[in-house]
Parts: structure tokens; C-alpha cells; sequence
């Protein structure tokens, strides 16, 4: 059964369908769509079994926030893909299914929502939190929450257990933000590697040495 444009579908509200893209013209629901609704439940049951027989607890009532967070991220931005079919590549019938987002499309919504997390303190009743600064608007269930700060991994720190980010090795893209905004040198070292390696029946492999220039950056 094809959803009208409203997003229902048999009468019933889906609420993933409002953020649904469906294509213009006829269509039909074909493929094999991937059923979130089964995949949300069974991660209730495999990630928050546990945590639910300890409601009272600050820090598993951020983990239960925080796995729902996580699914419906995953949930909203569900999508339909669709295929023609027909003859010298006409489309004479088009079927559609849906599709889970990729996971690099998640992580990044997962990013943005991490880095605007909103910490928060138990309330009285020891059974729900609220924002820990007065007056504030409260976490909704998309937003991801915390309760205790990031300690600093920056510098060496031997109560958390911290090495430090000093002499690590960085790429281009990621050394502004590993290095902690203290800069990084940029160096050529020359380093022997394998090389011209071949497989001998059986089974031995022989390579040669070959020395090798390579760039390296790490932090300050």
C-alpha cells in the first residue's frame, strides 16, 4: 500500500514518515524495505534491560536518555530508494523501500548533538534529572545529555590516567584538534620498509628492504 503524501499509511501516523522525501509520480513499495521498528526494539532489549533495573541512578538515567537519542537519530533519517524498471532503461514501474541512513550520515548527527549536549543534575524524586543550571530549557529526547564533565586528555594526567597528547602523531586534517590547539611539527623521516615481496611455494615470502620517505606531523 502506497503512503499518501501526509505520511500515513492504512490510517496509522508513522512518525519517521515525516521525514521521508517520497518520489513524485506512481510508485510501488518493492525490495526488501530494512525494518527499523525491529531493530529499535531489540536494542531496548539488548542495551537497556540492565540499565532499567537501576532507574534511581544519575548516570543510567543519562545512558537510557542517550540510547533512545541514538536510535531515533537513526530512526528520522530513514529514506526511500527507489528503482525503475522497464525496457531500454524506461520507467514503467518504479518500486521503492526504506533504507536505514549510512552510518557516517548517524555519526555526524550524533556529532553535532554531542557537541551541543546539555548536562544535567537528578531531581529530588531521584527518578528523573533536569538541566543543572536553573531555568533552562530541558534536554527534549533528541538531545544527547551529561552528567559529569570531559576530564582534560589533553596533558599527562595520572588519576585519569591521561598520557597526553604531546609527540602524538597526526594527520593533517585531524592535528588542530588532537594537538589541543598547541601547534605541531611537520618533519620527513626516512624509514626502511618491505618491498618487492614474493610468495615462494610453500610457503615462504622473501622481500626486499627499501628505504622510504615519509611525512610525519605531531603534536606540540
Amino acid at each position: 500500500m502506497k503512503p499518501g503524501r501526509n505520511g500515513r499509511r492504512g490510517g496509522k501516523r508513522r512518525k519517521f514518515w515525516d521525514n521521508i522525501k517520497f518520489p513524485q509520480g506512481e510508485w510501488e513499495w518493492g525490495g526488501c524495505s530494512d525494518n527499523v521498528n525491529f531493530g529499535l526494539r531489540h536494542s531496548r532489549a539488548f542495551l537497556d534491560a540492565k540499565q532499567r533495573q537501576r532507574r534511581s541512578d544519575l548516570g543510567t538515567l543519562v545512558k537510557l536518555h542517550n540510547n533512545n537519542a541514538g536510535r531515533l537519530a537513526i530512526r528520522d533519517a530513514m529514506r526511500l530508494e527507489c528503482k525503475c524498471h522497464g525496457l531500454s532503461g524506461s520507467c514503467t514501474v518504479k518500486t521503492c523501500w526504506l533504507k536505514i541512513p549510512p552510518f557516517r550520515e548517524v555519526s555526524a548527527r550524533l556529532l553535532e548533538r554531542y557537541d551541543n549536549a546539555r548536562k544535567v543534575t537528578l531531581r529530588n524524586d531521584g527518578n528523573s534529572f533536569m538541566p543543572e543550571i536553573p531555568h533552562t530549557k530541558p534536554a527534549n529526547k533528541y538531545q544527547l545529555v551529561y552528567a559529569d564533565d570531559s576530564p582534560d586528555f589533553c596533558s599527562p594526567n595520572a588519576k585519569t590516567g591521561a598520557l597526553g597528547t604531546q609527540d602524538r602523531e597526526c594527520t593533517d586534517t585531524s592535528c588542530e584538534q588532537l594537538c589541543c590547539g598547541r601547534g605541531y611539527k611537520h618533519r620527513v623521516v626516512a624509514e626502511w620498509t618491505n618491498c618487492n615481496c614474493v610468495f615462494k611455494w610453500c610457503c615462504e615470502v622473501t622481500c626486499e628492504k627499501c628505504l622510504e620517505h615519509r611525512e610525519v606531523n605531531t603534536c606540540l
